[in-house]
């Protein structure tokens, strides 16, 4: 059978926007439009918004759904303290073609002692974020619940953290660029009192995740690299490196971000003082 040319070109170009909608790297999902509610992209690729989770006991853990898309992650040039963290920094373009979900807010004490029977926490109170932690712990804590839920349960890459943290946003903070705009998201070094506060006392941010940019530092799944990084799909860091120095990142209730910067979105550090860093985690869709 032949078509006419004009039938042709419709073909086309119907193809061609179909592939325009279709999602990327073999994801079943589309990706986020840039703007809709959590909501609304939840229920146009037929998910739940929320994830409940009962670790027992009445303790349970929340996650909010973060959508599958594309985003620019790193620094500008001016917004890094040093040449040479801007140069670490260096601004790609990556595409998480998995939506997840991830903690609402960072892991409480209560919610690690059920599932590990311990709290290695300094300052001790089951609403407070888990803090003294290391990398191993984090991952210890993982696989546990996993296998007490039946469900995957990971540490975010560094890239799913960032991309959950700056939700469609491109400045230094998730709400601007002043620190009048950190003051109302974090607990910092200028506001804390030098102390550790409850999870969710701040404002969130656009998809709905409290405390990413201040009170405990966190951990994420990537060893420590301080190469500039490419663009990519679904990253996940470094294949060697040490496995004491895995990424840390958000600010911490001790950070100086007015001399720093150091609580900004974009921050890449090596594992510190355990004493402030904590986690959250990420349970994939299924």
């Amino acid at each position: 059978m032949k078509f006419s040319p004009l039938f042709a070109l419709f073909i086309l170009s119907s193809s061609l926007l179909l592939a325009a909608d279709s999602p990327k790297g073999g994801s079943k999902y589309l990706p986020w439009n840039g703007s809709e509610t959590v909501a609304a992209y939840a229920k146009r690729v037929g998910l739940d918004p929320t994830l409940t989770l009962d670790l027992g006991g009445n303790v349970k853990w929340e996650g909010v759904l973060v959508p599958a898309g594309t985003f620019v992650m790193g620094s500008p040039a001016g917004e890094a303290k040093t040449e040479k963290e801007s140069a670490v920094e260096k601004q790609h373009k990556v595409t998480i073609t998995q939506p997840f979900y991830i903690g609402k807010l960072e892991l409480t004490q209560a919610q690690y002692q059920k599932v590990m029977g311990e709290n290695p926490s300094t300052t001790k109170g089951d609403d407070l974020p888990l803090h003294n932690v290391s990398w191993q712990n984090a991952q210890d804590f993982c696989d546990k619940l996993a296998k007490q839920i039946g469900r995957d349960v990971q540490l975010p890459t560094e890239a799913q953290w960032e991309y959950a943290c700056r939700a469609g946003t491109t400045t230094a903070y998730y709400n601007g660029t002043q620190i009048s705009d950190l003051d109302k998201i974090a607990w910092y070094g200028a506001n804390s009192d030098h102390k550790i506060h409850p999870g969710g006392q701040k404002l969130p941010n656009a998809w709905g995740l409290y405390d990413m940019l201040g009170n405990a530092r966190e951990f994420v799944r990537d060893l420590y690299s301080d190469s500039p990084q490419e663009d990519a799909v679904d990253p996940t860091g470094p294949k060697e490196g040490d496995p004491k120095n895995h990424v840390v990142r958000g600010g911490a209730y001790t950070a100086n971000a007015a001399g720093a910067l150091n609580c900004r979105a974009a921050t890449h550090r090596p594992t510190e003082a355990l004493m402030m860093n904590g986690f959250r985690f990420i349970v994939p869709v299924r």
